[in-house]
């Protein structure tokens, strides 16, 4: 930052005064440079010598960095005090960002006197409402002609069952007492029941084959997937029994070397 004069004429006194600026060099969005008042320092009438307002200025600087010379050469109290005056000032009107290493201000606190009321857990359940939203499950049931409520209690129990698997009781204590689950979809937590929860897991089962394929698509879409299909692993196994009835049981190598018997073949597969 540097000082700048400005001339002012006083109609009272008749006269012209000199006042100061401290102002900085800044480029535009242009990349041209130009230049801002940043804070007004007055006539500065107690420091009348030209070397005492480039001391100041020097001062003011070394302060905003945090970066004091090697020597002292403000042995003049009034440069001191303005410096400081004007360095709480620029601090006051935010006109500065905090110098290395400063600290704010403390305030001591009894931590017996804290108390906590209705605290719950989010974060976990935060992640996998991002993915429900993402994975759009909630506008497949709308296609579905599901309603909004049954929506916002289906997302509730599919997250809770991620983040924590247990059985419907337990899950609704579970929301009811450690999760923040419902302010994230809007459902109210009073009025979660298991018996609410075991009517929307059998509504959804109802959509499974959909569901599933709405699924396929989204991860496929999201993750820039080809959903290809390749063949794992091949292996079969024997039959005690006849398997007269059987259309799949076959007579055929087997690896158990039990050629009496008939046999079925096992394939793993995956896709990508």
């Amino acid at each position: 930052m540097f000082l700048k004069n400005i001339i002012k004429y006083c109609k009272t006194e008749k006269t012209y005064h000199t006042y100061y600026r401290l102002c900085e060099s800044y480029r535009d969005e242009f990349g041209m440079p130009r230049q801002r008042m940043v804070l007004g320092l007055g006539r500065l009438l107690e420091i009348p010598d030209l070397d005492q307002k480039i001391l100041l200025t020097a001062r003011i600087n070394e302060l905003i960095k945090g970066t004091p010379t090697l020597f002292n050469t403000y042995k003049d109290q009034s440069v001191e005090q303005l410096a400081q005056h004007f360095y709480r000032e620029l601090k006051a009107k935010k006109k500065i960002d905090k110098r290395p290493g400063e600290t704010e201000e403390w305030e001591r606190v009894n931590l017996k006197t804290l108390k906590n009321k209705d605290v719950c857990e989010i974060g976990a359940e935060s992640l996998c409402y991002q993915a429900f939203n993402q994975l759009n499950i909630d506008k497949f049931l709308h296609t579905r002609g599901w309603k909004d409520e049954d929506i916002k209690l289906a997302a509730t129990h599919i997250i809770s069952r991620a983040v924590y698997p247990a059985s419907e009781y337990k899950t609704v204590s579970w929301i009811k007492e450690n999760s923040a689950i419902c302010e994230l979809t809007g459902y109210d937590k009073e009025r979660v029941t298991k018996d609410k929860l075991y009517g929307i897991s059998h509504k959804l089962y109802r959509e499974k084959e959909q569901l599933e394929n709405h699924l396929s698509r989204c991860t496929n879409e999201l993750f820039d997937l080809e959903d290809k299909i390749i063949l794992y692993d091949l292996t079969n196994t024997y039959f005690e029994g006849r398997m007269k009835d059987s259309r799949m049981a076959k007579f055929g190598r087997s690896k158990e070397k039990r050629n009496d018997a008939r046999l079925i073949v096992l394939a793993l597969i995956v896709n990508t």
